[in-house]
């Protein structure tokens, strides 16, 4: 029997185990960590019975995929959630924005910015399950709905700065997408900026912003019971640090960085792809603040008080400014931070009225600082009172983020920065991007087309291009 080895348990991993075992693979996961599932990790992090997400709290991306269809995880447990208001942005003195999945809603409350939002998302959501068919695999390729690809590229080609102009003279509107767009970590001013603003915006509508029932740890459990059924087993506390651990596989799978695929293949990588690895770009770090807070935070903005995420950073100005400085290396006094409320979607994760928070920071790379301060004072600019709701609180540094997950090079959750080219050519220029150079080795991680997210879908390509290659087309699910 074809062997086939998976170094890590994130989501992507876990996909291309899944995959592979489904193929009629002998499949093994070597996980570095203690406990599975990569950024999919939910622990007590701050009280007894309150649940917090570690790094992925909410998957827009990951409720209708190729690998979604392919292996129906609710038959492995996998419940999703959904939250009353997809995502929020505050402003001062109580204004602020919301998007509901309604559109109709969502157009309504944004008064006269409403018709401009809504051609710009309208025609993107009716189409959306086309489009996301095709930006979630790598970029270079035949597209199957080009008319639709078409109308999604020419927005996300822009600059962020250049497609908020389209509100310029609605501030709530204009600092909701700057809200979303700010989940590239880049400077608004640079090329494709838009991108994944655009394509979050547009999912919301069409998918929604969905929690995972039990928390986001629920999804690892889900497909390795998957995985487990169709036979694959699961080591944990294995670091492979060199490919003679790896010997004796026929397939190996890499849900690693470039950074650490250098480390492990050593000079058995092809020199072009050595010298691609190397150069590849990581982008800013994260902090995270996890709090255990009585009752809620008490937005001043009605509506982020029953939103899944909440954008707290202020104007578009303001916000467009803290990523400038965070990806030249400086801290912002006031740092962009991407807030989750999952227990309005997910009750069970709270204990009576004690409700888990997760803040994040975008900070810059390998930050050695602390951002607790900068991101309470966010939260609190917006919702006075907070500090004396918080009941518990914890801290995870981006030293720590990164010594619990070595993937996050310096912080950086995305796993690579979204730069023009690495969105179009992640993690390097190739017609598969997944092939390392080394017969029968894939990388498959975040650092892979299509880029961060618990979709599993870096992971679903890379197992079909391994396939593909061993001349295997069918797979049972």
């Amino acid at each position: 029997m074809t062997r086939a080895v998976v170094v890590g348990s994130g989501p992507n991993g876990l996909a291309a185990a899944i995959t592979l075992a489904a193929a009629g693979l002998e499949v093994e996961v070597l996980e570095r960590a203690r406990h599975l599932g990569g950024g999919t990790r939910s622990v007590h992090a701050t009280v007894d019975g309150v649940l917090h997400d570690e790094c992925s709290g909410f998957h827009p991306l990951a409720v209708d995929t190729a690998f979604s269809r392919a292996f129906d995880l609710t038959e492995d447990g996998l419940r999703w959630r959904w939250p009353e208001v997809q995502y929020s942005h505050p402003l001062d003195d109580g204004r602020g924005g919301a998007v509901w999945r309604d559109l109709d809603r969502t157009v309504g409350e944004l008064g006269a910015a409403g018709p401009s939002y809504r051609r710009l998302f309208g025609p993107l959501t009716e189409r959306f399950d086309r489009i996301v068919d095709e930006f979630l695999q790598p970029m270079v390729h035949v597209p199957r709905a080009p008319l639709a690809l078409a109308r999604f590229g020419l927005y996300s080609l822009m600059p962020a700065t250049v497609l908020a102009r389209r509100w310029r003279s609605d501030t709530a509107a204009r600092a909701l997408f700057a809200g979303v767009a700010a989940h590239a970590f880049r400077p608004f001013g640079s090329p494709l900026s838009s991108a994944i603003g655009v394509a979050l915006g547009a999912a919301a509508h069409r998918f929604g912003w969905p929690v995972a029932e039990g928390g986001s740890g629920a999804i690892g459990l889900a497909m390795i019971s998957r995985l487990e059924r169709l036979g694959g087993t699961v080591r944990t506390g294995v670091d492979v640090t060199d490919r003679s651990m790896l010997a004796g596989a026929d397939v190996v799978m890499l849900d690693t960085s470039p950074t650490a695929a250098l480390r492990i293949l050593g000079d058995a990588l092809p020199a072009r792809v050595a010298r691609a690895y190397r150069r590849f770009q990581y982008g800013p770090g994260a902090f995270q603040v996890a709090l255990a807070v009585e009752g809620g935070i008490p937005w001043t903005h009605e509506p982020s008080r029953s939103a899944g995420t909440v954008h707290v950073g202020g104007t578009f100005e303001e916000i467009a400014e803290a990523e400038r400085l965070t990806a030249r290396g400086q801290m912002p006094e006031r740092p962009f931070i991407l807030l989750g409320q999952q227990s309005g979607a997910d009750p069970a994760r709270r204990r009576d009225d004690v409700h888990p928070i997760d803040a994040y920071a975008h900070v810059p790379a390998g930050f050695t600082g602390d951002a607790t301060e900068a991101i309470l004072a966010q939260i609190e600019r917006f919702a006075p009172g907070t500090r004396d709701r918080i009941v518990a609180m914890s801290v995870r540094s981006t030293e720590a983020i990164v010594r619990d997950n070595p993937n996050y090079v310096g912080g950086d959750i995305v796993s690579g920065a979204n730069t023009p080219r690495q969105l179009i050519f992640r993690p390097r220029i190739a017609l598969d991007p997944y092939a390392t150079g080394v017969t029968g080795v894939y990388l498959c991680s975040a650092a892979t087309a299509p880029g961060a997210g618990a979709h599993g879908m870096g992971g679903w390509n890379a197992a079909r291009s391994a396939l593909r290659r061993l001349g295997v087309d069918t797979i049972a699910t």
